[in-house]
């Protein structure tokens, strides 16, 4: 089992950056393939950006194509997500998941077994 912790959530202006970090509990990190996902007010939760157990496949949404990073640190059991260029529409609450795979990286929120408590970010205009 992992747990995980998000952090570096805040407030910015449009255009501006943020890194998401999310710290996970346990030895076995490395085998988890991993994800960020993001939930607005009066939405439901959709897919942002994943990544595989060793860092070589990763997937993003289109909304966030050449403007988020997702990259991980298996020696420090944590992922993270450097989101860029941000926009007013990014605004929501940004959670971190867990799968334990070691195939390639998965969008599917029911492929994903242990979730983070979220972190909010907000993009004013």
């Amino acid at each position: 089992q992992v747990q995980l912790v998000e952090s570096g959530g805040g407030l910015v202006q449009a255009g501006g950056s943020l890194r998401l970090s999310c710290a996970a509990s346990g030895r076995t990190f490395s085998t988890y393939g991993m994800g960020w996902f993001r939930q607005a007010i009066g939405t439901e939760r959709e897919f942002v950006a994943a990544i595989s157990w060793r860092g070589g496949s990763t997937r993003y949404a289109d909304s966030v194509k050449g403007r988020f990073t997702i990259s991980r640190d298996n020696a420090k059991n944590t992922l993270y997500l450097q989101m860029n260029s941000l926009k007013p529409e990014d605004t929501a609450v940004y959670y971190c998941a867990a799968r334990y795979s070691r195939g390639a990286a998965v969008t599917g929120i029911s492929q994903y077994d242990y979730w983070g408590q979220g972190t909010q970010v907000t993009v004013s205009s």
